[in-house]
C-alpha cells in the first residue's frame, strides 16, 4: 500500500510500532526526520500524531481516504447564548438579515464525503510571497503545493464534524484573535490551525478562504459569535475569498497565507 492511500480509519487502527514505521517512511519520502510520534485521545479512541521536520519546517501527517466533510446544520442547535448574540448583531443592523442557520448555510460547506490522499501538511501557515495565482509555482520550487479546500477542512477538523475543531461552542466574550486560549492549542493532527480570526489561509479553491476573515468581523464590531465563526472548520468565508482573489486584494497578498503540503506516494 502506498502512503498516499493510507486511510484515516486504518491509521487509527494501527499500534504505535506500525504507526512509527509509517512515520519514518513518510519522513524518508520527504527527505526529513520524525521529530514527534505521540498518541492522543480523539473521538473516543487513540489517534497517532506525527510531526516531521523537512528543511527547517515542521509537517504533520494527515491521513486521508473517504472522509466526511461539511457541517450538518440540521443536527445542530445553537446554545441560547449563541442565538442571543447573533440576534443582537441582527438588531444592530450590520446587514445580517437572515436567521442564524440560513446565514451559516451561506458560508459553511455542506455535508459530503470526499476521498483524499494522505499528505504531510505544514504545522504553521506561511505568508504568501507571491499573488495567489503565482503561489503554486513558488511552492513547487520547494517540492510543495497548496492544499485543496477539502484537504484544509479535513486537516482542521480531523473528522470531528463539529462547528469548530474543538467543539460546537466558542468562548463568547473572549477575543477570537491574539495570543492564548484554546484557539492556539494544536488540533488532533498536531496542526496550529484556525487560531486567529485576523488570519486568512488560501487553498487551491478561489471561492474559499479558511481560518479567518482578516479581522473583518472584529474590526466591524459585528458581535462575538460573528467574530468567532470565521474560525469554524467548514467556513469558506466567500466574501473574503472574493476580496483575496479580486483586484482589491491583488496588492495585499502578504496579508494572506497558505499551508504548504508535501504529497506522499
Amino acid at each position: 500500500m502506498s502512503l498516499a492511500d493510507l486511510t484515516f480509519a486504518h491509521w487509527r487502527s494501527l499500534d504505535r510500532a506500525a504507526a512509527g514505521r509509517i512515520a519514518h517512511e513518510a519522513a524518508a519520502q520527504a527527505g526529513g526526520r520524525v521529530v514527534l510520534l505521540d498518541t492522543v485521545e480523539h473521538l473516543g479512541g487513540p489517534l497517532h500524531c506525527v510531526r516531521i521536520e523537512r528543511e527547517g519546517q515542521e509537517f504533520a501527517l494527515v491521513p486521508g481516504g473517504a472522509v466526511r466533510l461539511g457541517f450538518d446544520l440540521d443536527a445542530w442547535v445553537p446554545t441560547p447564548a449563541q442565538a442571543a448574540d447573533y440576534e443582537e448583531s441582527r438588531a444592530e443592523g450590520y446587514g445580517y438579515e437572515l436567521d442564524l442557520k440560513d446565514y451559516l448555510a451561506e458560508v459553511l460547506s455542506p455535508v459530503r464525503t470526499a476521498t483524499l490522499a494522505t499528505v504531510l501538511m505544514a504545522v504553521e501557515d506561511e505568508a504568501l510571497t507571491e499573488c495567489p495565482a503565482g503561489t503554486p509555482a513558488a511552492l513547487a520550487v520547494r517540492g510543495l503545493r497548496m492544499p485543496s479546500a477539502d484537504e484544509w477542512e479535513h486537516a482542521c477538523g480531523a473528522g470531528a464534524g463539529t462547528l469548530f475543531r474543538w467543539g460546537n461552542e466558542c468562548p463568547l466574550g473572549e477575543p477570537s484573535y491574539g495570543g492564548g486560549g484554546l484557539r492556539h492549542e494544536p488540533n488532533a493532527f498536531g496542526l496550529h490551525i484556525a487560531y486567529d480570526s485576523y488570519g486568512t489561509e488560501l487553498s487551491t479553491d478561489p471561492a474559499a478562504a479558511h481560518g479567518g476573515d482578516g479581522g473583518e468581523a472584529v474590526c466591524g464590531g459585528y458581535g462575538d459569535l460573528l467574530a468567532w465563526l470565521p474560525l469554524a472548520t467548514a467556513n469558506r468565508n466567500p466574501s473574503m475569498a472574493e476580496f483575496a482573489y479580486g483586484p482589491d486584494g491583488e496588492g495585499m497578498y502578504e496579508d494572506f497565507s497558505t499551508r504548504p503540503v508535501f504529497s506522499l506516494r
